[in-house]
């Protein structure tokens, strides 16, 4: 029985719609493969870079405190202003120094822990600010707003969502595969399909994680952009004048150093393990300090006053509302950037899983996609050959 014109017409738009889909298939494959190395890019860089190795001089040499590091920089540059100090996450990175040079530039260096002695500058773009801004937002500029690269990336949080929600929907009995081996011997079709199974179902907490937060990203571009604001993190006033002390020429003089703010904040902020320090940028500016607490995936700060020893400002886990205490959390679970290189190691090989079945499922598709197109040939070449043999009996008299 012939195909009727309308259904075979039909089959030739599903064909169209099939291969019109692969370029949004290779563009999630891509996000996936970039948020992968994105990381542990930091480590990569680790690797190849020797200047932001926190290299220890011996085995008995301890870690400087953020004072004794400060005045080794002011001694080695006296010309040069030190803006701040922040420890990376992870003990084998150098620390950052944010300083400001006598001809206005304002690079980052890295500063070696246990001895203070610069190692190097940080570059203005290198490969951790590569892969981030290829995966965050495909390198498309920001300008007025966060960039329409942003919005692309993160609209992949919905339908990644959907594609969890309906792949445990219609795999019945998900929790039976998670020790289903995979089938060789039976053509690249079962091997791949067999491998997208098992890597979905090992990784169902992974993709609910990465979807969930990924379409935070999106909500927070749209808050941004239209200048709607959670945070609840208070204005630190400026110090009032009477409260600075002046020496006989008129400059300011501070009563404490950084490791005597350290103390006074880790006494206000209990369990406060303190990863970066903002120096005063005034004379009436406040000592800033933070870093996490028993929490990991959120900071706290304090800013501490350098002339009456006192806090003045502190953000608190207990500050947050649930909305803050909820959303500020998307970030650091997205990235795996909380818990050291154990869970940034966990991130990337879930990373990979993720990335191996997109990459399955591409395969999958364009097989099926090929093997449908190359039938749909056969059965177009086949019916000219029909009618040109019915022709000649049809015109007989």
């Amino acid at each position: 029985m012939a195909k009727s014109p309308k259904k075979s017409k039909s089959k030739l738009w599903f064909l169209v719609h099939s291969w019109l889909a692969l370029p949004i298939w290779f563009f999630v494959l891509i996000v996936c493969f970039t948020g992968m190395l994105a990381v542990v890019s930091q480590e990569i860089v680790w690797l190849a870079n020797p200047d932001v190795r926190a290299s220890q001089p011996n085995d008995s040499a301890e870690r400087l405190s953020f004072q004794q590091v400060l005045t080794a920089l002011n001694k080695a540059e006296p010309e040069m202003v030190v803006r701040s100090l922040s420890q990376p996450d992870g003990d084998h990175f150098a620390l950052n120094a944010r300083v400001t040079l006598p001809d206005g530039t304002t690079p980052t260096l890295f500063v070696n822990p246990y001895t203070g002695a610069i190692q190097g500058k940080a570059p203005d773009f290198n490969f951790e600010g590569f892969t981030r801004a290829l995966h965050g937002w495909w390198l498309v500029p920001f300008t007025s707003g966060f960039s329409w690269g942003w919005y692309l990336v993160s609209l992949l949080g919905l339908p990644m969502l959907a594609s969890l929600v309906t792949g445990l929907v219609v795999y019945k009995k998900f929790w039976k595969g998670f020790f289903k081996p995979i089938r060789t011997g039976h053509g690249s079709r079962i091997f791949w399909g067999d491998l997208h199974r098992l890597a979905g179902v090992w990784s169902i907490w992974f993709i609910a994680v990465i979807s969930i937060t990924g379409t935070w990203f999106l909500i927070q571009a749209i808050l941004f952009d239209n200048h709607i604001t959670i945070s609840s993190e208070p204005i630190v006033p400026v110090i009032a004048r009477e409260q600075v002390p002046l020496s006989e020429d008129g400059s300011p003089v501070p009563r404490i150093d950084l490791d005597e703010a350290a103390r006074i904040a880790g006494l206000a902020i209990p369990g406060l393990d303190i990863s970066f320090v903002s120096l005063p940028a005034t004379a009436y500016s406040h000592i800033d300090m933070g870093g996490r607490g028993w929490y990991p995936l959120m900071f706290q700060s304090a800013a501490v006053n350098p002339y009456t020893s006192k806090v003045d400002s502190q953000f608190l886990l207990s500050d947050r509302s649930a909305l803050e205490f909820v959303t500020e959390s998307m970030r650091p679970l997205h990235t795996g950037d909380f818990g050291g290189l154990p869970i940034k190691l966990i991130w990337f090989f879930f990373g990979l899983v993720l990335t191996l079945m997109v990459f399955s499922g591409l395969l999958i598709w364009t097989k099926r996609t090929a093997q449908a197109t190359a039938a749909a040939l056969k059965r177009s070449e086949r019916a000219p050959r029909v009618r040109a043999s019915e022709t000649p009996a049809e015109i007989q008299p």
